[in-house]
């Protein structure tokens, strides 16, 4: 394997400092594992952010979109470079909507035969069904998808450690080797993912489950909210925040999503949608026989569905939660953090939950069972007020 060349830390950000979050530094760039061009197409939030940290790594980046506007958007921040005649990339990344992907995704194998082409679209089966009814060469193609992202897209929004620590699938199939498609996980790893292989079945049984169907109830609660009065947006607290922190999303771009992958979404609905009549068909009538069970019963399998999320590092292991009084002031959460530091746990996960006009919020910090008891009594004996803990 050729020994990258080495760039200089003005190639390693964008013309405006521009990091994505990240110090302003070199990466390592003897270690990157991808060598060559890389073609990224499509200039919005994915594809953005994975030019910003490809370019930290020094990789030689071309970005091309079919609105010029947003091309240049991307290069501004620095994500890569526009097209020129000579190029003669070995990885060509398609970030497109799914409605065009398997058309940009073919195009991009006829106009680049020596290339490794993958796309990020969030369904996998369909782009592969279309390539293959179009004659496409699928021994270079292989689909994947990160699973990341934020619910504002565009270049305006992308970082370069968007794919920190997120799964990234690689969605294989039997017209391509492993080998062939090694690019693809050498791919994921220097954008610091981590990379799963699924077929791409399994794949789209698995977004439906996880990211279609939520954004669905996401949006369902979160219209409810439309018309609600005043009066009852002004109790909102974390729990609604929570269910509806994705209902912000692109319709346009959820209407291709959803439709690209309806059958299995359909099915994670109706089941749903029988768990949904069974606790309406026991609250109709509270006082009847079994009710109050099948009540108990539909909160209990929630515990033990939630318990299987995987947390921090992959693993299953469950925190205690500390929620501690901020007063609104300036520096006030940083010294929270900073004095949590200073006792020595370590923080697993931080939420806030803040109302307009309220004088103090709430952080709720997650940490292991065991240090529970000394974090309360040490923030306590600092002066904070901790409202609350529970495991």
């Amino acid at each position: 394997m050729t020994e990258p060349t080495r760039a200089s830390s003005a190639d390693a950000v964008g013309s405006d400092g521009r990091t994505g979050g990240l110090v302003a530094h070199d990466l390592d760039e003897g270690s990157r594992r991808l060598v060559g061009q890389v073609r990224i197409v499509g200039s919005g939030l994915l594809g953005t952010s994975i030019g910003l940290r490809l370019r930290q790594h020094g990789v030689d980046v071309i970005l091309d979109d079919v609105s010029p506007a947003a091309r240049s958007l991307a290069i501004d921040y620095g994500a890569g470079r526009a097209p020129s005649d000579d190029d003669r990339p070995t990885l060509v990344v398609v970030a497109v909507p799914p409605d065009v992907t398997a058309t940009i995704v073919a195009s991009e194998l006829q106009r680049f035969p020596e290339a490794l082409v993958t796309d990020v679209a969030s369904v996998k089966v369909a782009p592969l069904v279309e390539l293959r009814a179009l004659g496409a060469d699928v021994s270079r193609y292989i689909g994947s998808h990160p699973m990341a992202g934020r619910e504002r897209g565009g270049a305006v929004s992308a970082r370069a450690d968007l794919f920190i620590g997120r799964p990234w699938v690689i969605a294989g199939h039997d017209d391509i080797t492993y080998r062939r498609a090694g690019a693809v996980e050498d791919l994921a790893l220097d954008l610091g993912a981590t990379p799963i292989e699924m077929t791409p079945e399994e794949h789209d049984a698995g977004v439906a489950l996880v990211s279609h169907v939520p954004q669905v109830v996401a949006s369902l609660m979160a219209s409810r909210l439309a018309e609600a009065p005043d009066s009852s947006l002004d109790l909102a607290g974390q729990g609604v925040r929570d269910v509806t922190r994705i209902a912000a999303s692109d319709p346009a771009l959820w209407v291709q999503i959803l439709g690209a992958n309806a059958s299995r979404v359909v099915d994670v609905l109706r089941a749903l949608r029988v768990d949904l009549d069974g606790v309406i068909d026991a609250l109709a009538e509270p006082e009847a026989p079994g009710a109050r069970r099948a009540v108990a019963e539909a909160i209990g399998s929630g515990n033990g569905g939630v318990s299987r999320l995987p947390g921090k590092h992959g693993s299953t292991a469950q925190f205690s939660s500390v929620i501690v009084l901020v007063d609104d002031t300036p520096g006030q959460l940083a010294r929270l953090l900073t004095e949590i530091g200073e006792i020595g746990v370590n923080l697993e996960d931080l939420r806030l939950e803040h109302s307009p006009g309220a004088p103090v919020g709430l952080a709720e910090v997650a940490i292991v069972p065991d240090q529970e008891q000394r974090l309360v009594a040490e923030l306590e004996r600092r002066g904070w007020t901790v409202a609350g803990a529970f495991a």
